[in-house]
């Protein structure tokens, strides 16, 4: 086929008024990759929020964007392949927004006799007629006439999976949360205090040994004086202290700092606490995965180590409920129920106590959630998968929620979507009658604010919505 060569045009055959033509539409990819390419990441082209404002009032194109279109024609089109690209004068005369169809145009002006350097008129013109930019072009034309194969371009996906941000929005007018950080001692966990404090979803208290709080504080350059703080002797005395002023109401969160999980949550989950309910307590990452359509809850994979059916049911629960405070209680989230195979088998675990769980729905023991498992990993998450091995199921390649066997599959499954898929993950220890922020030390400050904005919205649902984080609901 003859697009799949490239075929130059010599300086013998370029006369004077010849022209080349070459038409791209800008999309949002374009904008994206050029950003990513040049460094251009000025807010005009990336910042919808920001662009709002500009004399722009919206989003536009990089200007070198619609100058590479001139340098594409030069090369590819005409003269082609072979051409040096000497000096280009250019004039941008308008913006290019995304979806507008530049047409640039290059047309032989003059012709040097000494040397094949050859001048051309170069203009775009959007959709409309109007010149968005136009200059002269000056070139050494190819004297040899080439004949190449086009490159094979690779096909490169640009996912624009931020969903996160709705979720931040949603933050926006909620008041700050008065949360209790357990021994704060480490710089990034204050920076991610700091980060939290000025997206405006917490009001810190911090509690932990006060040298070394300070000492965090001075390495981080993080200025403590408008924080409330609360000495204790130890990480221990810390976790303790957090859940009593939890159980006063005098803090309405509690976000893990420089201590083991099993420290914090061990004050947490003692009959004596006064912070449990009716639910066992359980961790969910909420994830944003570039190669999914929509945001993932993966549950438990920090807190229960080998839950048997019943801990499961609290943890679906659990999860259901964070799901439809984030996203709705008009709506009913689909639970995949992992295991190894789709298929029952009465010497997998898994597989028995995912049939016990879809019949537990069925009789109203877990509600508000549309339940099918045993479903492998791949069923879960793709349509094509499930469809190749004939699996008829609403929840099937369009799962809400991944309800895992057991911790090392939880936590392995969201740790290699984060650090190998790229996808953002926000944690969070429900059931309590506060919400938990529990980070790993490994996770970023996004994700620790993240985490944050999950505590906000739960608080909030709490106040104004009860009837969601209830099991009859």
């Amino acid at each position: 086929m003859a697009d799949d060569f490239l075929e130059n045009v010599t300086f013998d055959e370029l006369t004077i008024g010849r022209q080349g033509i070459l038409t791209r539409m800008l999309t949002q990819d374009d904008i994206t990759l050029f950003a990513v390419m040049s460094g251009d990441v000025n807010p005009a082209h990336m910042d919808a929020e920001y662009a709002k404002s500009d004399i722009f009032h919206g989003i536009i194109g990089q200007g070198m964007w619609t100058a590479s279109l001139i340098s594409a024609l030069l090369g590819t089109v005409m003269p082609g392949v072979g051409t040096i690209y000497l000096e280009q004068d250019i004039k941008f005369k308008k913006p290019v927004r995304i979806g507008d169809t530049i047409t640039v145009t290059a047309i032989v002006r003059d012709k040097r006799t000494d040397k094949p350097i050859v001048i051309l008129d170069c203009k775009a013109v959007n959709q409309r007629g109007e010149v968005v930019a136009d200059g002269l072009a000056t070139v050494l034309a190819p004297k040899e006439k080439l004949r190449v194969a086009r490159a094979n371009l690779p096909q490169i996906n640009i996912p624009q999976h931020d969903r996160f941000n709705a979720i931040m929005q949603r933050c926006e007018g909620l008041d700050a949360l008065r949360t209790a950080i357990v021994h704060p001692v480490k710089s990034d966990v204050l920076q991610a205090v700091a980060d939290a404090v000025k997206a405006g979803l917490i009001v810190p208290v911090l509690i932990g040994p006060m040298a070394k709080i300070k000492a965090a504080a001075k390495e981080a350059k993080i200025d403590l004086s408008g924080w409330e703080t609360i000495d204790t002797e130890h990480s221990h005395e810390a976790a303790a202290k957090a859940v009593d002023l939890a159980v006063a109401g005098k803090v309405a969160a509690i976000m893990k700092g420089s201590l083991h999980t099993d420290e914090l949550l061990g004050a947490v989950v003692s009959q004596a606490s006064g912070l449990r309910t009716e639910y066992r307590i359980s961790h969910a990452y909420v994830i944003d995965a570039p190669s999914y359509h929509k945001i993932l809850i993966v549950t438990d994979a920090a807190i229960n180590i080998a839950p048997d059916a019943a801990t499961k049911a609290d943890i679906c629960q659990n999860a259901i409920c964070l799901w439809r405070t984030l996203f709705g209680e008009d709506k009913m989230p689909k639970v995949a129920i992992l295991a190894a195979t789709e298929e029952m088998n009465p010497k997998m675990q898994a597989t028995v106590d995912a049939a016990i769980l879809c019949k537990m729905a069925d009789r109203g023991q877990i509600t508000n959630g549309i339940l099918d498992g045993p479903l492998a990993f791949d069923n879960a998450i793709s349509k094509q998968a499930a469809k190749e091995k004939g699996i008829h199921s609403l929840v099937a390649g369009d799962a809400d929620i991944l309800l895992v066997p057991e911790i090392e599959t939880g936590n392995v499954l969201a740790k290699q979507l984060a650090f190998l898929g790229g996808a953002d993950a926000a944690g969070i220890a429900l059931g309590a009658r506060v919400p938990i922020i529990l980070t790993s030390r490994a996770d970023s400050l996004r994700t620790k604010l993240l985490s944050c904005a999950l505590a906000v919205l739960i608080a909030d649902a709490k106040r104004n919505q009860p009837l969601i984080l209830s099991k009859a609901a």
